[in-house]
């Protein structure tokens, strides 16, 4: 099985050389992992994975065989499915059943969470008042309300929670993702801008012939810096919630810009822009760059781009502590603000269809904010982005 693992990392394109190989084995020999697939896991990803770009496609294949290693050290019990337990205490309503349920507005919202947190002592199930599961209240998981706090559910189903309490885990764009089109590195291309720069390592072809002519004949080298793409980028990305419907392009964007500029600084948020970004999902808790170091860092000679489908609640872009996520001190606007005031070229590149834009108050919202530059992420609206770029 583990020969099996080796070779199905490898055809997944993570660079597993036989000298890690061994010493995961050496590592499995003095008992460093024993009994529990936690404790494989992390440890061959520690010894196999080199690059945290690669970490995605070893998590992929390792889901492929944990099942089986799982089950040669279970016990023969047989327990129900948890996903068919939950499913019996979701609460199904009418079309008109949800339009009756009425939304209580933010600061409304706030004050009940915090009573209900101070009133309430134990579990509930299927009402409209307390904190539960399966019923119509604004505070819960696996039911239905227009505009509620999410508490304890593993991922959205309605989109309608204006706020998430739970701890939720990202993954990192992957930056080896195949393009089903070169069309986006084309439209990419329009935002070059070449110079030359460093040592001087290519052959100027011309300057020698000259100089070898002057020199009567002898041969007179003459060298250059090699020809880069000098403009510098920063791209933000939009990751989770409903972005998972548009992890393909969001990759092949991810995948395209890498290969096309050499002064690139990516980013991840989710939703909106806050207080902190950072480089790595899986350390975004531990690990995150505020705001202020990100404009402190970097002039404003880099181009600013944010890829984000711009759908939440208003709350998270108007209001202090209107992000799902935690309360923040400031509203995303502010912080939008900020950032566009100091990266004076920037871009909004929005991934959901077009013709659903004017159906959405966030997307609205945050079009007046980018003041009209809001682009789809299409080639089209790439090529347009792009151009808006380089005039500023």
């Amino acid at each position: 099985m583990l020969l099996d693992f080796f070779y199905a990392l490898r055809e997944a394109g993570v660079p597993v050389s036989i000298k890690e190989w061994l010493v995961l084995m050496d590592a499995l020999r003095r008992h460093l992992a024993f009994g529990r697939v936690d404790d494989f896991y992390t440890l061959a990803k520690l010894v196999l994975v080199k690059d945290e770009r690669h970490f995605d496609r070893f998590d992929q294949v390792f889901a492929r065989f944990a099942h089986g290693i799982e089950s040669s050290l279970a016990d023969d019990a047989r327990e129900l499915p948890e996903e068919w337990l939950r499913k019996q205490v979701e609460k199904f309503l009418s079309d008109e059943e949800k339009q009756a349920l009425k939304a209580l507005g933010w600061d409304k919202l706030m004050e009940t969470l915090k009573a209900r947190l101070a009133e309430q002592h134990g579990r509930h199930q299927g009402g409209n008042k307390w904190i539960g599961t399966g019923g119509t209240s604004p505070f819960g998981a696996w039911g239905y309300h227009p505009e509620g706090i999410r508490v304890g559910q593993e991922k959205s189903r309605h989109r309608r929670a204006v706020k998430v309490w739970d701890k939720r885990e990202f993954r990192n764009l992957d930056g080896d993702s195949e393009l089903d089109t070169r069309n986006l590195k084309v439209a990419l291309r329009s935002l070059r801008e070449f110079a030359r720069e460093g040592s001087a390592e290519v052959l100027d072809l011309p300057a020698t012939i000259a100089a070898t002519a002057h020199n009567a004949g002898h041969l007179s080298l003459q060298m250059e810096p090699e020809l880069h793409n000098a403009v510098k980028v920063i791209v933000l990305f939009d990751i989770g919630g409903s972005m998972d419907d548009h992890i393909r392009v969001c990759e092949s964007l991810f995948a395209a810009a890498r290969s096309e500029f050499k002064h690139l600084e990516t980013f991840y948020f989710h939703n909106c822009v806050y207080e902190t970004v950072w480089r790595d999902n899986a350390r975004r808790h531990s690990s995150s760059l505020p705001v202020w170091d990100l404009i402190h860092t970097y002039g404003q000679d880099y181009k600013l781009v944010i890829v984000g489908d711009a759908t939440m609640s208003p709350y998270e872009i108007a209001y202090p502590g209107g992000s799902v996520e935690h309360m923040n001190e400031e509203a995303g606007e502010v912080w939008l603000k900020r950032l566009t005031q100091h990266f004076r070229h920037a871009a909004w590149l929005n991934p959901e269809d077009a013709s659903r834009w004017p159906y959405v108050q966030s997307i609205a919202m945050l079009q007046e904010r980018m003041e009209g530059r809001m682009f789809p992420l299409t080639v089209d609206g790439l090529t347009r982005a792009m151009r808006g770029l380089r005039r500023g």
